[in-house]
């Protein structure tokens, strides 16, 4: 895969400055570098002595499987993201993570995390806030599958998935790309293939935004904001106090 721009630290320095020890100490948490196939999983629900990566390059998702088989994804993941770090300290993965696209993954020496929360007390700071931001998340697609309706539960998960994008350098407030499926976007977002198709219908039909060929692209992002109650404080990438 090509070399991008470190999208983990590029989101940390969105919290605060990182200095040379902080990048230093940042390196030396992640191991060497792995390829993983789309559709593999790196992480399975219930697995004993699992491990926690940071996603290097491509998109994962989380889920959870239901006794019935049917599936309910809990978030995406994006280049900068962490993979099963809230697990780490239960004997189990309360999860599974797949490999959506082919990724670039680094598994997170848990020596080195304590090492970081003992010796580097500003970037501990800073991948707490990460953990933090992403507890934000859950709770916000929780209260979209319990109170949002569909149209503003989809355009909402978008909306999210677009500052994400971003932030970490690989969209612009306009637009950016999106390699889920219709399918994989249903399954995260609680509704059925069909329903989605036509809720992406009415979204275009009013233009709003454009799911097409891979890229979602905001026609009225301010309109969009204003519909969905989109409030962008539980993303909030400034903390004064901490540069």
């Amino acid at each position: 895969m090509p070399s991008q721009v470190d999208a983990l630290s590029r989101k940390l320095s969105a919290f605060m400055q990182l200095k040379p020890e902080d990048a230093a100490a940042l390196e030396k948490l992640q191991g060497p570098r792995t390829l993983v196939s789309a559709g593999k999983e790196i992480v399975y629900e219930g697995q004993h002595r699992h491990a926690a990566y940071v996603l290097r390059e491509g998109w994962a998702y989380s889920y959870k499987r239901l006794h019935d088989g049917a599936r309910q994804i809990i978030d995406v993941q994006i280049p900068g993201d962490f993979l099963g770090v809230r697990s780490l300290l239960l004997r189990t993965s309360d999860q599974s993570f797949v490999a959506l696209t082919d990724i670039e993954v680094s598994r997170i020496n848990t020596e080195r995390l304590w090492e970081i929360f003992h010796g580097t007390p500003r970037l501990a700071l800073a991948l707490l806030w990460a953990a933090s931001r992403d507890g934000a998340m859950v709770v916000e697609h929780l209260v979209s599958i319990g109170r949002r309706d569909a149209l503003t539960r989809t355009a909402h998960f978008l909306l999210e998935l677009g500052v994400r994008m971003k932030l970490i350098g690989r969209g612009t407030a306009d637009s950016y790309s999106c390699p889920l499926s219709q399918s994989i976007l249903a399954d995260a977002l609680g509704l059925t293939a069909i329903h989605l198709n036509r809720v992406l219908r009415q979204l275009r039909e009013a233009n709003l935004l454009v799911f097409r060929e891979g890229v979602v692209t905001f026609l009225d992002r301010e309109a969009l904001a204003e519909i969905t109650g989109f409030d962008f404080t539980y993303l909030d990438q400034n903390m004064p106090a901490s540069k």
